[in-house]
């Protein structure tokens, strides 16, 4: 069952064709991503999704009511001179859940011990794993992630591996960007590889690697976009 569907999607910002003819499908239960260099159009997919952003043409859709989707994005909406717990609680007061829901969220990406700091003290890290808490909240049953590891050292960054498949597991669908192909072996269970607004490759992250890796070296993204686009990388 399709829990996420794009059919032939096309977006423009003015001369800038950012999506030409997008089609892809996600899985109920499964961890979907979408791995490009920047300008690949990874961003805009997500924001047609969520409903910020409309096709200029083709069909899309997102099996979900607006309460039931959990949002990672670059623009993170933290309130600054707030304290993390304070953050939370906004959160926690709209979705109508239990103080111990807040807490286990906190504990579960790192911050137990940081409920009382201010947002503005925060690390970036920090302030990524604090909205990463936010997004799963109210555990949807849809999660986008918009390069949820980009700002996290690699201990923080597995355990944040470990709670993405844990949502997975207890039955989100998530679809995420990432521009590491190491992450993406790590963590979905399908990938698309974007290039120029365009889809040039998809399958599990493994079968790729093997295919256009001859040495079997560690993921690398670059290199197997450098093999799809005759070494032209966007």
């Amino acid at each position: 069952m399709k829990t996420i569907s794009m059919n032939n999607v096309h977006k423009a910002f003015g001369d800038n064709q950012v999506l030409k003819g997008v089609t892809l499908g996600v899985n109920s239960g499964e961890i979907f991503g979408l791995l490009g260099p920047s300008g690949s159009g990874k961003t805009t997919i997500i924001n047609i999704l969520i409903r910020q952003l409309t096709a200029d043409s083709g069909e899309t859709f997102t099996d979900a009511e607006s309460h039931e989707i959990g949002l990672m994005l670059e623009q993170d909406g933290l309130f600054n001179r707030l304290s993390v717990m304070d953050n939370m609680v906004v959160f926690e007061t709209i979705y109508g859940l239990p103080r111990a829901r807040t807490i286990e969220a906190l504990e579960k990406v790192g911050l137990g011990d940081a409920q009382k700091t201010i947002v503005d003290k925060l690390s970036k890290g920090m302030r990524q794993r604090l909205v990463l808490a936010r997004a799963v909240l109210h555990k949807p049953k849809i999660l986008f992630l918009d390069e949820p590891t980009s700002a996290l050292d690699p201990l923080t960054a597995r355990g944040i591996y470990q709670l993405i498949r844990q949502l997975r597991d207890e039955g989100s669908t998530i679809l995420l960007t990432t521009h590491n192909m190491e992450e993406a072996t790590h963590l979905c269970d399908r990938v698309v590889l974007l290039h120029g607004g365009k889809i040039i490759e998809e399958g599990d992250p493994h079968e790729i690697c093997k295919k256009y890796d001859a040495h079997k070296t560690l993921p690398d993204l670059e290199g197997v976009f450098v093999q799809l686009t005759g070494g032209k990388l966007q």
